[in-house]
């Protein structure tokens, strides 16, 4: 099985065109296994383009322990890259994902690719974990995110705080992503993301970094576009229309990479 390796501002994917339906529908052991960073290719995620009418394609995210979700934004941005790579769609495009229709623009290694309007806003409610209270934020952006403001974001633990919010009661049954942010000025902040299905800290998500540029401007903290500064070093760009406490266009921008391609043996 051929696969290519990418990387979204630091998320990694493996990528599988499955446009003849060859694959099985079943897939959460297959990608548990090629995510794995010892045994296997090692990846954030798998994508994968499938045929879809009325639009490009579709695309299916599922997370490294196998399980599917809706959306996934850097993975978004890599599968728009990806689809017009192989000739499956134009630099401009439209696709369909688990939340809903998408479109991207792709030039060269940039991608701009439009993102759900954000869902189920809730700001500035105390977080309580284990008798110490967070202040906190919630936006649904195709995924669930908590977003923490904290003080000293370098030496913060990430994994440690962030898995307790994930599996939080307050986020059951599904759980949530938490970020935790540094707001620099109106136009950057910088960005920590612990993300579930990973079960760790990962160098970037686009879904959490557009929580967190709404999230912070609907508390009257920034302003469109803003910057986000990512653990692995790049930066999402979050663009939005805000009238009030009302979000809309909201779309999410950086660099993606093709790492590798490889075949894959599956015993």
């Amino acid at each position: 099985m051929k696969f290519y390796k990418m990387s979204g501002t630091g998320n990694d994917f493996v990528l599988l065109d499955n446009r003849d339906g060859s694959l099985p529908r079943d897939l959460g052991g297959l990608v548990a296994r090629l995510c794995h960073r010892r045994n296997g290719v090692g990846a954030d995620g798998v994508l994968l383009i499938e045929r879809a009418a009325g639009v490009g394609f579709r695309m299916r995210y599922l997370n490294a322990d196998g399980g599917e979700v809706a959306f996934c934004g850097n993975g978004g941005r890599c599968i728009a890259w990806f689809a017009h790579a192989i000739g499956a769609a134009p630099a401009a495009m439209a696709f369909e994902a688990g939340d809903g229709a998408h479109r991207a623009e792709v030039a060269g290694r940039r991608v701009k690719l439009s993102m759900r309007e954000p869902r189920d806003v809730r700001l500035s409610f105390i977080l309580d974990l284990e008798g110490r209270g967070y202040a906190a934020s919630f936006a649904d952006t195709g995924v669930p995110h908590a977003v923490v403001p904290v003080a000293e974001l370098d030496s913060f633990d990430v994994a440690g705080v962030g898995r307790r919010i994930r599996e939080h009661r307050m986020f059951l049954p599904d759980g949530a992503n938490a970020n935790f942010i540094e707001v620099l000025d109106r136009h950057r902040l910088r960005i920590r993301t612990y993300e579930r299905g990973v079960e760790d800290e990962t160098l970037a998500c686009g879904t959490g970094a557009t929580a967190a540029a709404v999230t912070a401007a609907l508390r009257g903290l920034a302003d469109s576009p803003v910057d986000c500064e990512t653990r692995g070093g790049e930066v999402l760009t979050v663009h939005f229309d805000r009238d009030g406490d009302d979000i809309a266009r909201v779309f999410l921008e950086g660099d993606v990479r093709l790492l590798f391609t490889g075949e894959w043996n599956e015993d």
